[in-house]
Formats: structure tokens, C-alpha cells, sequence
């Protein structure tokens, strides 16, 4: 009897991690997911997917236990939807020959000062940026580039860390913030110090060598950078979206991608296309795409892992929109509803809520403050906006603060 087909995931994401596995099985494929902590992904325990605990920060420990994992099954792929591995997912591939992304592009990449380099060298347009260890280099660093200035942890992901400083104040409070001992680190700490390029939010959606499409999207308020909504396709001219696509493939040639997914993020400014960080994988929320183009990128991924032939072909050109329910205030979250009205409104693809009354809310300034999501769809910009906007209006919750400690 044929070994059953597995597909390896090394660790999930909360908004990727339960798409991996459903396109998994929708191809015939058993998803595996090997994690340090499987608790951490509910769809999991939910869907009754088989998971394993291993230190994934262990090559070695990984390597084994695929090793043993070979005996029961044939292992058709290993990837991630979390940019954190990518690269032990890439010399995993290599180990056990397989096809996966160069792991040497990805760790390059994923730090993003050595990233900045890379993109400086090959011309790239950059925002100015300055490598600091301490409070000192911080502030010599936005002295010579002048505030208002971006800090950002040089590894690190979802916005994690990162805050706009528009005073000395607001600088040494969130330097003293990465550097005091509150922030945790994913790597020795090195902070990234740079312009603020100012002008509208574009991602450019890659695979292979290939622009699939541009998003635009909006923050919420500063000084953090946290997702508030987005439209794809952008509602681009020819010269202004060729000018992001040309500006995105170069990025991935400097630094050597080029195998699977990458999105880039871009600031148009009034010297056009500036970018800010290019990312070694999927996109956070590749459901747009497919309800605009008819593309599934995560099942063609994984075609792509497990040796398949890919197609990216668009079914169909609609335009999709999203938005993040983000609260105004930390405290307990009373009540939230009007997700099902909310889903019953014509043109909405999705509604989905992260959290459960009763539950402490806490900001953190960054992708994990969201409370849920809305995503609509039409055959217009304007009418998927409107569709977006009458759904999220049906949306409520309250939010009681936390008492304040007399002193």
C-alpha cells in the first residue's frame, strides 16, 4: 500500500496558517504542522490536524523529526506561512531535496538591515536609514536624518516594534522602549533608523518573478503602523502601477528571490516608488486576490513545493477591499456583534472576528490588535467600498477601560 502524501508546515500563522492546511487537503495532501507550540494555533485542535511539538529554531531537531516522519509518510513538500522560517524551511528543502526557496536570499532579507544594503547597492529607491545599537546612535542617526524619523527592530515582523517618531521625546521614549528590556527581540538587538516616506501605502503581490497585482492599503492612526484597510487591485495608471511593478522586480533580483512568494511594500512619494520592506513570503491576506483575479495563491505555492506546475492565470478582474476592526481603547471587551448582519450583506466575501467577550483587549501597535476583519467584493472600486463600508457599520462592540490605579 502507497505511503500517504504529506505536506510538512513548520509553525502556522493565525490568518495564513488554517489556508495552508485546507488548500493542503484540498490537493490531496496530509498537512503536517511541526511547532514548538501547537496550542498557539487554535484551527488546529479545531480541525483535528495532526501536529507535532519540536524546537523549530533546531534544524538538526527538525531534520529528525522529518526523518521519522518519512518512514510513515512520503513527504511531498515542507514550506511556512511564517516569515520567521522561511529560511530553516529552505535548508530543510535542501537537506531532503525537495524544492524550496534559497535559504541564504531569505536570512538576508529578513534582516532588514543587510536587506537595506542589498537594495542601496543595486539602486534600489530606499528611504535614508542609519544601523543603531544604543540610545546614542539613535539620536546621531535622526539628527543626520532628520525627524521625523521611522525605529524599527532590523529583525522583526507585523510591525512589531516599529513607531514613528515626530520629537526627541517620542524618539527617546521609544528607544528606551526597544532597548529597556519590554520589547522582545528576535535577534541581538540592532535598531533600524530611518526617513519617513511619506505618501500612499502599495504592496506589490509577487510569485516567482512574476507581479500577480498591486494592493493599496492605509494605516491606522500614528504613530504605530497597524493595517486599517485595503483595495486590490489599486486603482492604478498604467505608467504608476509598470513603475511599482519594475521598482518590485528589481528588489527581488538584488536580493536573489525569486522562487515563490514575496510581497513589497512601497510608499508612493514625490520622487514616485520608495521602498520600504521587501518580505520573503505570502502576503497577510491573500483572499483579496483570489475574490478579485480567481487566483489561490496558497494552493499555487504549494503546487510549486510539492513540484507541481503553477498557474497563476486570471479567472476573472472584480475588485476586492478589506477592512480591520482595530479598537479605540484598552480595557475588557463587553460585547461585539453584528458579524452576521454583517455577513449578510450583498457583495461581503468574509467576516471574521479574532476575539470573544470577556476577553482582555491590550494594543500592542501592530497586527495583533485586530479584532476581526470584513472583506467585500464587486465589479468596481466604488461599489466594493460602499458594500465594505455598509457592513462594517453593522459591526459594534464595547469596550469597558481598565481602572485606573488611584495613587
Amino acid at each position: 500500500m502507497p505511503k500517504k502524501k504529506a505536506l510538512i508546515l513548520v509553525e502556522g500563522t493565525r490568518s495564513n496558517g488554517p489556508l495552508y492546511v485546507e488548500a493542503a487537503q484540498r490537493l490531496g495532501l496530509h498537512p503536517i504542522t511541526l511547532s514548538a507550540d501547537p496550542a498557539l494555533y487554535d484551527y488546529l485542535s479545531a480541525e483535528n490536524i495532526e501536529a507535532i511539538s519540536v524546537d523549530t529554531d533546531n534544524l538538526d531537531a527538525l531534520i529528525r523529526e522529518c526523518s521519522r516522519l518519512i518512514t510513515t509518510y512520503d513527504i511531498a513538500g515542507i514550506t511556512s506561512a511564517k516569515e520567521a522560517v522561511c529560511a530553516t524551511v529552505g535548508k530543510l528543502c535542501r537537506h531532503f531535496d525537495l524544492p524550496g526557496p534559497n535559504p541564504i536570499s531569505i536570512e538576508r532579507c529578513c534582516d532588514k538591515f543587510t536587506q537595506r544594503q542589498l537594495l542601496a547597492t543595486a539602486g534600489a529607491p530606499i528611504p535614508a536609514y542609519r544601523l543603531a545599537a544604543n540610545a546614542t546612535d539613535v539620536e546621531s542617526a535622526a539628527a543626520e536624518i532628520g525627524l521625523p524619523v521611522i525605529l524599527k527592530p532590523a529583525v522583526g515582523i507585523g510591525s512589531s516594534g516599529v513607531r514613528l517618531c515626530r520629537n526627541v521625546d517620542e524618539l527617546a521614549e521609544h528607544t528606551t522602549y526597544l532597548l529597556g528590556g519590554e520589547h522582545i527581540w528576535l535577534s541581538s538587538p540592532k535598531i533600524l533608523v530611518e526617513e519617513f516616506a511619506q505618501g500612499p501605502h502599495y504592496i506589490a503581490h509577487t510569485m516567482g518573478i512574476e507581479v500577480i497585482g498591486i494592493e493599496t492599503a492605509e494605516f491606522g492612526p500614528p504613530p504605530h503602523f497597524v493595517f486599517r484597510e485595503g483595495i486590490f487591485p489599486a486603482p492604478l495608471d498604467d505608467d504608476e502601477h509598470e513603475r511599482i511593478a519594475h521598482v518590485s522586480l528589481s528588489c527581488l533580483r538584488a536580493l536573489g528571490l525569486g522562487w515563490g512568494p514575496a510581497c513589497i511594500e512601497l510608499r508612493w512619494t514625490k520622487r514616485g516608488p520608495v521602498v520600504i520592506e521587501v518580505n520573503p513570503r505570502l502576503g497577510a491576506g491573500p483572499e483579496p486576490i483570489q475574490l478579485a483575479y480567481g487566483v489561490d495563491l496558497i494552493t499555487e505555492h504549494i503546487k510549486l513545493v510539492i513540484g507541481e506546475e503553477w498557474n497563476l492565470l486570471r479567472r476573472h478582474s472584480l475588485s476586492a477591499a478589506w477592512r480591520s476592526l482595530l479598537p479605540d481603547r484598552d480595557g475588557i471587551l463587553d460585547w461585539i456583534d453584528g458579524d452576521c448582519l454583517a455577513a449578510a450583506v450583498p457583495g461581503v466575501a468574509e467576516v471574521k472576528l479574532h476575539v470573544e467577550p470577556k476577553k482582555p483587549i491590550v494594543r500592542k501597535g501592530d497586527y495583533r490588535d485586530s479584532l476581526g476583519h470584513v472583506i467585500a467584493v464587486s465589479p468596481s472600486c466604488a461599489q466594493t467600498e460602499a458594500i465594505l463600508q455598509r457592513a462594517v457599520d453593522l459591526i459594534n462592540w464595547s469596550i469597558t477601560p481598565f481602572p485606573t490605579v488611584r495613587r
